[in-house]
């Protein structure tokens, strides 16, 4: 069970990024996934969602709107795609698959919102 992420970086405010998360050694389509965001010093806080089929999807409050979660079961892919983005929307940036029983996180990718 393996998550490997990428599509971090820094970018200004008002900027926009897309996170990618690439899922193997597992059957993926059976798993929801999950994107969360630490920042230093404070609790990693769950930021978006989708279902395992991709049917359904949640968001954060501070994102709604401006965060978009996807996914491709065939290519065992799922996506953060970040608009608008914030200073303070600087963190790492975790995916995570689950069954409830089953989990696997990624690596986590550095996200720098500054000018």
């Amino acid at each position: 069970v393996h998550l490997v992420q990428s599509g971090g970086g820094t970018v200004q405010p008002g900027g926009s990024l897309t996170l990618s998360c690439a899922a193997s050694g597992f059957a993926f389509e059976d798993y929801r996934v999950l994107w969360y965001r630490q920042r230093p010093g404070e609790e990693r806080e769950l930021v978006a969602q989708i279902s395992a089929v991709g049917r359904s999807t949640l968001y954060s409050d501070p994102v709604r709107g401006r965060f978009t979660v996807s996914r491709d079961n065939t290519k065992n892919m799922v996506w953060l795609q970040m608009v608008n983005l914030r200073p303070e929307e600087t963190a790492i940036y975790l995916c995570q698959a689950t069954t409830g029983l089953d989990t696997a996180w990624g690596q986590g990718t550095q996200v720098t919102v500054s000018a």
